[in-house]
């Protein structure tokens, strides 16, 4: 099994419905998220998929997120906007897209030291 990873960056606010705490008042992250595709094969020249390719289609998903007030977007007018519903959105965009190889995993950090994983298989 091959697992190839790319990382990018978005800044955005929200605030989280139904908490009791300081985020549930109006607040921004620098996010950082790192999405992971996996295959049991390489192509002909060797590859999963190319990191560009891959990087271009991260870069279309957090196009959407990227200075955002991010509770006003339609997905997380249904959802909250917590870090774990920000990788389930994340993944299931890269994996809506036919082209994308098997996204294996997405993660999404809020700070260097906090973050959260969505992965519908598991992760070694």
């Amino acid at each position: 099994m091959y697992v190839v990873e790319v990382s990018a960056e978005f800044n955005s606010a929200h605030n989280l419905i139904g908490y009791k705490g300081k985020c549930e008042a109006l607040h921004g992250h620098n996010w950082k998220v790192k999405v992971s595709v996996r295959s049991d094969d390489l192509d002909e020249v060797g590859m999963v998929v190319d990191f560009k390719i891959l990087k271009q289609r991260l870069n279309n998903v957090i196009d959407k997120l990227d200075h955002k007030y991010l509770n006003d977007l339609e997905y997380f007018n249904k959802t909250n906007p917590t870090s774990e519903n920000i990788a389930r959105y994340i993944y299931e965009s890269m994996s809506e897209d036919a082209a994308s190889p098997n996204v294996a995993s997405v993660t999404v950090w809020e700070t260097d030291s906090a973050s959260a994983t969505y992965s519908r298989a598991v992760i070694s």
